[in-house]
């Protein structure tokens, strides 16, 4: 049996209790519409955050991934380019050739084609060097050179930050040892390879770097760069010596391999691509071109021929990039299907249906409407039974 009392508002607190339950509940409906999510927290539904969780960074990587193919496409793009120039100057050549091999032509006339043939046979080599994407020559091959051991002079503390090789030295040898000199007077740097005796300069006029900044020193014909920090001392010279010499580690290649990552895994045979760009220098298109000329008959005829394998060289090298571009353009394609598939499935699990949610949330606005108009109620029961003791 009930009764009625003033001490304890039995109404009230069941209203309140109610009331505060739909608060809650609009509260949580209005933070899911706001983020357009329906797992906010592990609390909402864990399994779904973690597969989600997982699938959103499978999006975000595939993305990344697409970006690594496009780019890789746009790399070999440009290596494509200039090789088509140096297409156009092959053909060139041999027609330069061909001319000069003709016998109505005197050693005069040879030599004044041979100046333009040379020259294109120099732009081959120049083209191959200049190529690059990134910092990367595409054409040049590949370079591993590297200086070991190290004297005790030529350490990062007495201001030799690094020591590197260009793609277009042919002046070392894996195994040679190189001895630096510096002569403080003419602030010029000498480097020896004593392997073979032949001797390579800077330029003069060599200075230390101000504190935090690096100087780089090419090293004229040798393929060298000396990268100098601020702790260099340009008045002290540098005797070539045990103490001032390294070894070449290493050596070069006319392929240059790149792997392009276009998956999100870690195995290496599923998620990378390897391209081989092979160099488009005249030596490596046929060898013997590099020193050919057509200054006599006799060596004209020897250049149609080098010229016929620098073009069929040439042309099997741009098939192997045209492959290597069709494969990385279906790989993108096949990138952009997995990702809109990834999330369309992130999305079934993790994305807020806005109609039935909103639905919700106008049912909870009702309860907390309803809630406080009853608990208004309940506050005026006890005000009721006042009325008794008048």
């Amino acid at each position: 049996m009930s009764t009625l009392n003033v001490i304890s508002n039995f109404a009230a607190n069941v209203a309140h209790r109610h009331l505060s339950q739909s608060s809650a509940e609009a509260s949580n409906s209005v933070a899911k519409l706001s983020a357009g999510s329906r797992v906010l927290a592990a609390k909402d539904d864990a399994a779904a955050l973690a597969i989600g969780s997982r699938l959103n960074s499978e999006v975000e990587s595939l993305m990344q991934a697409g970006v690594n193919a496009g780019q890789a496409v746009s790399m070999l793009q440009i290596a494509d380019g200039a090789m088509a120039r140096t297409n156009d100057i092959l053909v060139r050549m041999k027609t330069l050739a061909v001319q000069s091999s003709s016998g109505q032509l005197s050693d005069t006339e040879r030599g004044l084609l041979n100046q333009e043939y040379t020259a294109l046979r120099s732009e081959v080599d120049r083209i191959a060097n200049d190529t690059e994407f990134n910092g990367t020559k595409l054409l040049a091959g590949d370079n591993s050179f590297a200086a070991n051991t190290l004297g005790t002079a030529l350490e990062v503390a007495n201001g030799f930050e690094q020591i590197s090789f260009t793609n277009d030295t042919g002046a070392f040898a894996s195994g040679n040892t190189v001895q630096i000199a510096y002569d403080a007077t003419a602030d010029q740097f000498t480097v020896t390879n004593t392997s073979t005796g032949v001797s390579y300069t800077s330029d003069a006029g060599v200075s230390a770097p101000s504190a935090g900044s690096f100087r780089d020193v090419n090293i004229n014909g040798a393929g060298i760069t000396l990268t100098l920090n601020s702790l260099f001392n340009d008045g002290a010279n540098i005797t070539a010596g045990a103490t001032s010499q390294f070894a070449v580690g290493g050596g070069s290649s006319n392929t240059l391999s790149l792997d392009f990552r276009i998956g999100t895994g870690t195995v290496a045979s599923e998620d990378e691509i390897t391209v081989s760009l092979d160099s488009a220098r005249a030596v490596a298109l046929s060898a013997g071109l590099e020193t050919s000329t057509i200054d006599t008959n006799l060596n004209a005829e020897n250049a149609i021929g080098l010229i016929d394998t620098a073009i069929d060289t040439l042309a099997e090298n741009r098939a192997q990039l045209g492959a290597s571009q069709n494969r990385l353009e279906f790989a993108s394609a096949n990138i952009a299907t997995s990702m809109e598939n990834t999330e369309a499935a992130r999305s079934a699990l993790m994305d807020l249906d806005v109609a039935a949610e909103m639905t919700n949330f106008t049912s909870k606005q009702i309860l907390m409407q309803s809630g406080v108009s009853m608990l208004a109620q309940a506050n005026q029961m006890p005000q009721n039974l006042l009325r008794l003791l008048g």
